[in-house]
């Protein structure tokens, strides 16, 4: 199982990235760290900076068929410049089009919206962006983690770090089922 983690240079919640990342790994997967630019990331814990992680593969260099699911790690900085790089938006968008599953945490729906893949779904996150998926067309729900199998794919999405091991318990056998 090759999962891809899509995170900004600078802004992506650590927790939200260290957790799924080891779940992957413990589940015999392969993590792999994808920016919009080579070199490393910068995490933060909230709005301290933490450590920084080297990128494995610049998102516009990487192509979909190598992985076999996509996780978007949130903090609010992260997805927010995620969003403005077409090319992410864009790598987004076709793990929907070629129905490959997808985990987004926390702030992480926002590059979602911008890669026009809510409609229509089930789907939880950070409770500020309630109004943002509602006007995107997604049906938002207070839960603690939401599996949406409608659509193309699957979308696993969860709210917080307080929700991270449902998160991961979740997200990762949904990906195994699809592991190449």
């Amino acid at each position: 199982m090759r999962v891809a983690f899509l995170v900004a240079q600078e802004g992506v919640e650590q927790v939200e990235l260290t957790e799924p990342w080891q779940a992957v790994k413990d589940a015999g997967g392969t993590p792999r760290l994808l920016a919009p630019q080579g070199g490393q990331v910068q995490a933060f814990n909230h709005l301290d900076k933490a450590d920084t992680f080297p990128v494995d593969q610049e998102v516009g260099q990487a192509g979909m068929e190598e992985y076999d699911g996509l996780v978007l790690p949130g903090g609010v900085a992260n997805p927010d410049a995620l969003r403005m790089d077409a090319e992410s938006v864009s790598f987004v968008k076709g793990f929907f089009e070629r129905g490959k599953p997808v985990a987004a945490i926390c702030h992480a729906p926002w590059t979602l919206i911008e890669a026009d893949v809510v409609r229509g779904r089930r789907m939880t996150s950070w409770p500020s962006l309630r109004t943002d998926l509602r006007n995107a067309g997604a049906e938002w729900a207070d839960e603690q983690v939401i599996v949406c199998t409608g659509g193309s794919n699957t979308l696993v999405t969860s709210r917080k770090p307080d929700d991270l091991k449902a998160f991961c318990d979740t997200f990762v056998p949904e990906f195994k089922k699809v592991a190449s």
